[in-house]
């Protein structure tokens, strides 16, 4: 499994990825709203300080994928988006790989703390948040950009007093 920055060019792959997650849950893929990043992945992840990037099989195929995204630098703020696996691959370690690239990240660009919000449907992800280190707050928010409501839970972390060792 490689590792590698997004491009645009992954748009039609990404979404593809994305879009057959989301049916797992009874939802679908909305590029005109909550999932407008996907067409210009440069511009909205690396144009804006973030980044990007995708698990390949060895056929080069985008099997999973994971961004960061700056929030508010000056306070060492970051979100992280689009943790995303092939559903044969989920609790193989990948999921590990692409938080620990994303943690990493974080740190060596001098941000200290994350957070993020979650569908409420993502039950494993929690989990797996959970025992990553990120701390579920309680707050829930409702949503309408999508292609159907949704409701999504908060989730932090602060990297400075982390159990886990991102990166390592």
């Amino acid at each position: 499994m490689n590792l590698r920055p997004a491009t645009n060019h992954d748009s039609v792959a990404l979404i593809t990825l994305i879009d057959a997650v989301y049916r797992e849950y009874g939802e679908v893929m909305h590029t005109a709203g909550a999932d407008s990043d996907l067409l210009k992945i440069e511009e909205r992840y690396a144009g804006r300080g973030g980044d990007f990037v995708v698990l390949e099989d060895g056929q080069n195929n985008i099997v999973g994928c994971h961004a960061a995204l700056p929030v508010d630098p000056g306070n060492g703020l970051l979100t992280f988006r689009r943790l995303y696996l092939k559903k044969s691959l989920r609790g193989g370690g990948h999921g590990m790989r692409l938080m620990d690239w994303a943690a990493k990240w974080a740190r060596d660009q001098g941000y200290h703390r994350i957070e993020f919000w979650s569908d409420t449907r993502f039950e494993m992800a929690h989990k797996f948040f959970e025992r990553y280190g990120f701390e579920r707050t309680g707050e829930v928010r409702d949503m309408n950009d999508g292609a159907l409501p949704y409701s999504e839970y908060f989730f932090r972390m602060d990297l400075s007093g982390t159990n886990h060792a991102p990166g390592q």
